[in-house]
Parts: C-alpha cells; sequence; structure tokens
C-alpha cells in the first residue's frame, strides 16, 4: 500500500482551506485519511500554515511521498530540509500588526462647528460681484 501526504480540501466555493493528511495514494482528495498532520488556509494573508514536524519526520520516515503542493508547503516550513538533511530555509513572514487609523484628535483637528461651507457658494459670489457694480456706478 503506497501511503501519500496530500491536502485535503474544506470550505466553501471561493474560501477553501485545506487539511494535511496522510492517506493512501488511492482514496480520492477528500476521502478517508489515516493522520491529519497539518493545516493550510491560502486565503489568509499572510498564508496560514501549521504543521505536526514530529508526525511528518515519522511518515517521511516510513515512506510516505509527499504530493508536489505538500512538498512546496514542507519545503517552507523547513520540514523537507531537516529530513533531507540541508539547511534550514528563512524564516516565514509573520503577520503585521496592524495600527489603527488615528483619531481625529490626534491629527491635531479642531471641532469648532463653524456650521458653514469652507468655499463660498457661487450664486453668492454673483450677488457680491452685482452688489459691487451697483455701487460703482451709483458713485
Amino acid at each position: 500500500m503506497a501511503v501519500k501526504i496530500k491536502l485535503k480540501r474544506l470550505g466553501k466555493i471561493r474560501s477553501p482551506h485545506y487539511r494535511i493528511v496522510v492517506a493512501d495514494s488511492r482514496t480520492r482528495r477528500d476521502g478517508r485519511a489515516i493522520e491529519e498532520i497539518g493545516k493550510y488556509h491560502p486565503t489568509y494573508n499572510p498564508s496560514v500554515i501549521e504543521v505536526d514536524a514530529e508526525r511528518v519526520a515519522y511518515w517521511l520516515g516510513v515512506g510516505a511521498q509527499p504530493t508536489e503542493p505538500v512538498l512546496a508547503i514542507l519545503k517552507k516550513t523547513g520540514d523537507w530540509q531537516k529530513y533531507k538533511g540541508e539547511p534550514a530555509p528563512a524564516p516565514l513572514l509573520q503577520a503585521a500588526e496592524k495600527s489603527a487609523r488615528p483619531s481625529f484628535e490626534a491629527l491635531g483637528g479642531e471641532d469648532e462647528g463653524k456650521g458653514e461651507a469652507i468655499t463660498q457658494k457661487k450664486k453668492a459670489e454673483k450677488k457680491d460681484e452685482a452688489a459691487a457694480e451697483s455701487a460703482s456706478t451709483e458713485a
């Protein structure tokens, strides 16, 4: 019986997430698994990858073959390099803390509540010009 380490798809149509499972190579993609050894959420930013390194090392040691997507995940986490005896990869990016937008008061804004628009209305400008012309013609 050939054993594979592969991805089992879960989730809705456009929001997939995967479990990294050990299964018989003849089972279907989302079929019965021998053991679940990790999680992979590609839609999150950055992607969430959780792998049980001890179980991966065990299954690779007894001859389980990873599929191409799982092999790429194992290379990112460093488990494949540990199994092959190669140097470890650079550490994965961690999610940066999102800073909240600064509040209006923090930016130095003053809330005086003038109640007027900043720019003058066009009708008011025309009335002012008409009043100035009539005053200059009378004088």
